[in-house]
């Protein structure tokens, strides 16, 4: 294996937590007396940083009603835990592989500090990994910077690396910066959406996706 380090995009390509996502933003807007849109629309902005991800689903809102619904968003999202029974099958065990064979895991996530690290420590999943970074310490996807500060981390340059993400933010990151992706089956986007970066594979299983990353 040539890859030194895999990076995991979190909601959607670790945890099954999309449902709870969009159903925590419509209880917001519902709230704030916000427009409630469609269940894809909500799941279509996954992976963004929230700030990001409000201003694209309400494009005429102002920055204090920005602020409110990402208040009213974190209530109902906190409510509710990651818990292990949300870390989809086999992806621990995948996740704990690499580390006995040596190769850096990090984690680059549209989510807040704040809530990757409650997911760290409910999942139990945080001492699989080396480094992340979340949207609201850098810059959020599908800008690169996250990715750019995690292989200053490991001193490694971005061919040695893969980003492994449902959605087409965190494959276009990598595309950018010329690192190998894949994007896995299980998450938002469809084939058609992530195939437009080239990954290097598109996967359906959490045993596919740890045969690619053997290859690699």
């Amino acid at each position: 294996m040539t890859i030194k380090i895999a990076i995991f995009d979190w909601d959607g390509t670790i945890v099954d937590s999309i449902d709870h996502i969009a159903d925590s933003l419509h209880k917001a807007a519902q709230d704030l007396g916000f427009p409630t849109l469609e269940k894809a629309a909500y799941k279509n902005i996954i992976g963004l940083g929230m700030i990001d991800a409000l201003k694209a689903l309400y494009p005429d809102a102002q920055d204090p009603d920005i602020e409110a619904i990402r208040l009213a968003y974190s209530r109902y999202f906190f409510s509710k835990e990651a818990t292990p029974q949300q870390i989809f099958p086999g992806m621990a065990d995948l996740i704990g592989g690499l580390r006995e064979r040596g190769i850096g895991r990090a984690v680059a996530t549209g989510k807040s500090r704040r809530g990757l690290d409650a997911a760290f420590q409910s999942s139990g999943l945080e001492a699989h990994f080396d480094i992340s970074r979340c949207a609201d310490e850098t810059r959020s996807k599908p800008d690169p910077r996250m990715l750019e500060e995690i292989l200053e981390f490991y001193q490694l340059r971005p061919h040695e690396a893969v980003m492994i993400g449902d959605t087409t933010y965190d494959l276009e990151m990598a595309h950018r910066i010329g690192m190998p992706s894949i994007g896995v089956r299980w998450g938002v986007h469809d084939d058609e959406r992530l195939s437009r970066f080239t990954p290097a594979a598109l996967v359906s299983t959490v045993s596919e996706l740890d045969e690619v990353l053997i290859t690699l």
